[in-house]
């Protein structure tokens, strides 16, 4: 499907590098994500399609993962639009879940709502949300995430009331229950028959804590409620990397089933979105996820969607790749199904490219490219505000360029075994600089710079 938009703003984003059937690949995903935009002619007002294809509504957690694609294509306000028709009907006559499916028209899908006490709802969803609102925060600066009191309700009324609501037995994790029918699923794998916790739930819940945590810190909530809830996160981690470790397997189990026995390794949400949302610890456990993960895989294309990303952030850059094309594949099954377009373009700018943002005015960027693949480049990227460009030659040179808008600061990271206190260093536009040494949560070493770059500037920083 192409587009036939009209709004130039939109899309402006493009990528190049040398393999030919990527950059045909991200021109894909590009026009099949913007074929869904729609722009204020409906009753709910800005939104794009975040379910099966006509449908012709958005889901929670579609529209949580597919946030970041959706951002650096320009609809950074159809996002914000949805995740405020998320919020705004939050209600406690529904347990204090809100609409799991909205359509353009501003109303319940039919097929997943029939009333307050008959609908569908997956249980990690208000964490999910928390969790992509400050993603969405750190990418565009947009501080209605943090200050607008619709969002502020939905966090508070998700961490407290919500809980207490579906975690009948009170130890900290909410649960499914068969008497729910189809309301409270504690997974995000629906296949089979319901688990009573699924891992997954537990690695949101983790994310959405951690999240929190970082909204009430940035909003002046106290310091004391940012630590309550960082610690409610770290409890969590403790308990999934203890309790849910099957260590014959040497990964984790998935699920807790009705019976409330652990259902041991599948493919499935509860194997790789513990890593997806980067939520695991222990560096052992964590490469045992990340095995199982690789090989099981997804049983269908929504779980792929997740699959490039979740290995970038597991260190496993060929595999992100390998799967970032499967996704654009033109004989893949489904690919139409807006998920896919959206997170391909998402896993190319935050996982191929590594670029991120810190909600103020820092940029950095990570080369993550693998096998083949010896340059990429990416343009007219829109993030905080400004405009940017990024190129990388193999993982040794990095060139930087503020299109437009304000100064930021661009912050470089290099890969690398030198241990702190190594003559290993950098040259910043062919000058040589003293670089800082940083590790990441997968325990890498990094060479780091960060420099100044004004409107209209180019920096170009290498290796050696």
């Amino acid at each position: 499907m192409m587009t036939n938009n009209k709004n130039h703003s939109l899309g402006a984003i493009t990528f190049r590098s040398d393999d030919e059937a990527l950059n045909a690949g991200f021109e894909w995903a590009k026009d099949q994500a913007l074929f869904y935009a729609h722009h204020g002619e409906d009753p709910v007002g800005l939104w794009y399609e975040a379910a099966l294809p006509g449908r012709e509504a958005f889901c929670m957690r579609d529209v949580s993962h597919q946030s970041l694609g959706a951002a650096v294509l320009g609809l950074q306000a159809h996002t914000r639009n949805m995740m405020l028709k998320f919020a705004e009907n939050i209600s406690e006559t529904r347990d204090y879940c809100t609409y799991w499916e909205i359509t353009g028209g501003d109303i319940p899908a039919p097929v997943d709502y029939e009333n307050d006490q008959d609908f569908w709802y997956n249980l990690p969803a208000n964490f999910d949300a928390i969790d992509a609102c400050y993603r969405q925060y750190l990418w565009t600066g947009d501080r209605s995430y943090l200050d607008n009191p619709v969002f502020r309700k939905f966090y508070d009324l998700s961490v407290t009331e919500y809980v207490k609501t579906w975690d009948k037995d009170g130890d900290g994790i909410l649960e499914y229950e068969a008497a729910y029918g189809r309301r409270g699923l504690a997974s995000y794998n629906e296949a089979g028959e319901y688990a009573r916790i699924g891992a997954d739930l537990i690695a949101i819940m983790i994310a959405g804590y951690e999240a929190y945590a970082e909204i009430v810190k940035l909003t002046g909530q106290g310091e004391a409620r940012a630590a309550e809830y960082s610690a409610k996160a770290s409890e969590l981690r403790k308990r999934l990397e203890e309790q849910w470790w099957d260590e014959s397997n040497g990964c984790f189990y998935i699920a807790l089933s009705q019976k409330g026995d652990f259902i041991a390794s599948e493919a499935g949400e509860g194997q790789f979105l513990p890593l997806y949302y980067g939520v695991i610890d222990n560096a052992e456990k964590r490469e045992g996820a990340l095995r199982e993960a690789i090989a099981r895989g997804a049983s269908n294309v929504e779980g792929m969607s997740y699959l490039p990303e979740t290995y970038y952030r597991g260190g496993s850059d060929e595999e992100a790749l390998r799967s970032l094309k499967a996704l654009m594949e033109p004989s893949l099954e489904r690919r139409e199904y807006p998920e896919v377009s959206y997170s391909a373009v998402g896993a190319v700018v935050s996982g191929l490219m590594g670029i991120s943002a810190d909600g103020i005015s820092g940029v950095t960027t990570e080369s993550k490219l693998a096998g083949e693949l010896t340059w990429a480049e990416l343009s007219l990227v829109p993030v905080l505000g400004r405009t940017i460009a990024v190129k990388h030659q193999g993982t040794t040179h990095t060139e930087f360029s503020n299109l437009s808008g304000a100064a930021l600061r661009w912050k470089a990271k290099f890969r690398t075994e030198a241990a702190e206190g190594q003559t290993a260093g950098l040259n910043h536009n062919g000058l040589a600089i003293q670089p800082s040494v940083e590790r990441d949560e997968l325990g890498r070493t990094y060479l780091v710079a960060e420099v100044e770059v004004e409107p209209g500037e180019t920096h170009t920083i290498t290796v050696g």
